[in-house]
């Protein structure tokens, strides 16, 4: 299957690497910056890939049946809608897009021409987040109560001003858009999948070189009648500590850990016989960083929905869900009232005129 990748930064091993492990037919990259496509190529020692500076001379030359698209979060929607347009099929790294709005133009792009098309929320495929979602499926939790996700990792100056997009409204948004985005994924996916309201606040409390928040606290509540509760920050100091996403229910509570929902901490299911060490076993990972080992399983589900003409497990709706939750908290906390849900038409560029209303 032909295969190329537009976005050649920090995220591009994992999709390249993706492409290696499934044997892909790696056409091209693409980057406004030559240098960092080369770079990649050299890392992977991939020889006749070709590189582009602009995304739509690679589709008409190449034709590309599958295409990722891992460029600035705020160029996400119209390159994957021009992808999408081509014809060709398409992973999108999160987040889906900086506006609700922005995110029903891909979904009706891909209506529109048929293709298979997922977002990156790769942490779904993690082993432990598995297991509890079979708990939950199978209805061995009973009742949901409530959830929490906390992350706490660190981002410095370095981060943020190369490249200086990172932190804006425009092209990125904070802590919660770029970096907890997954997390709140997985909080909604297994309390329900329906908020109805959420309480938030935001603040910068050590990056005053960024427009967005480095802290962001919210209460959500759900249709089922459950709770959820978010802490996530880039403030921890000295490096990334965890990502842990613990859900509590009727006969059941499970937390999992690690630095990217990674590891089972605890596990306690009515009628599940299996021990704890047993299953820690099975399940636990050690990835070297944050991003984890979901984007392999990601890319082997997507390529199985193309050639069996089906929906992949992270289609464009949820990526939307995902999006909807990180700007209701942002609407909350700029305006500082209780949001409800469904939000409607919000994107990370209104934060700015919320707050100068308020």
């Amino acid at each position: 299957m032909k295969y190329a990748l537009i976005g050649c930064g920090r995220i591009s091993p994992n999709h390249i690497g993706s492409a290696l492990d499934h044997k892909l037919d790696i056409r091209a990259v693409c980057d406004r910056k030559e240098e960092k496509a080369a770079a990649l190529l050299e890392r992977y020692g991939l020889q006749n890939v070709k590189i582009y500076t602009d995304y739509r001379k690679m589709l008409d030359e190449v034709n590309p049946e599958l295409v990722a698209v891992a460029t600035e979060s705020g160029y996400h929607p119209d390159i994957a809608i021009d992808c999408i347009r081509h014809g060709c099929n398409v992973i999108i790294e999160k987040p889906l897009a900086l506006s609700m709005a922005d995110a029903r133009r891909v979904i009706a792009a891909r209506d529109e021409m048929g293709v298979v098309a997922a977002v990156n929320q790769q942490n779904r495929f993690n082993a432990p987040i598995r297991l509890l979602r079979d708990a939950i499926e199978g209805g061995k939790m009973g009742r949901l109560f409530h959830g929490t996700l906390q992350m706490h990792w660190m981002r410095d100056e370095s981060y943020y001003c190369k490249p200086s997009w990172r932190g804006t409204y425009e092209l990125d948004g904070g802590a919660l858009m770029n970096q907890c985005i997954h997390g709140i994924d997985l909080l909604r996916w297994m309390m329900g999948g329906e908020p109805t309201e959420v309480t938030a606040i935001t603040d910068n409390l050590n990056h005053p070189y960024i427009e967005a928040e480095d802290i962001g606290l919210a209460l959500f509540k759900f249709k089922n009648g459950s709770y959820g509760v978010l802490e996530g920050t880039v403030n921890t100091y000295p490096d990334n500590l965890d990502e842990t996403l613990s859900v509590y229910g009727e006969t059941g509570a499970v937390r999992i850990g690690g630095i990217a929902t990674n590891k089972l901490t605890e596990y306690h299911v009515k009628g599940d016989s299996r021990s704890f060490e047993e299953l820690s076993a099975q399940v636990n990972t050690e990835p070297a960083n944050v991003y984890g080992f979901g984007h392999s399983f990601l890319y082997a589900d997507v390529l199985d929905a193309i050639r069996n003409h089906r929906t992949p497990y992270v289609p464009l709706e949820e990526g939307m869900k995902a999006l909807e939750m990180v700007l209701a908290v942002y609407k909350s906390a700029a305006t500082g009232k209780p949001v409800s849900f469904p939000l409607g038409d919000y994107s990370t560029l209104d934060v700015l005129k919320d707050r100068k209303a308020r």
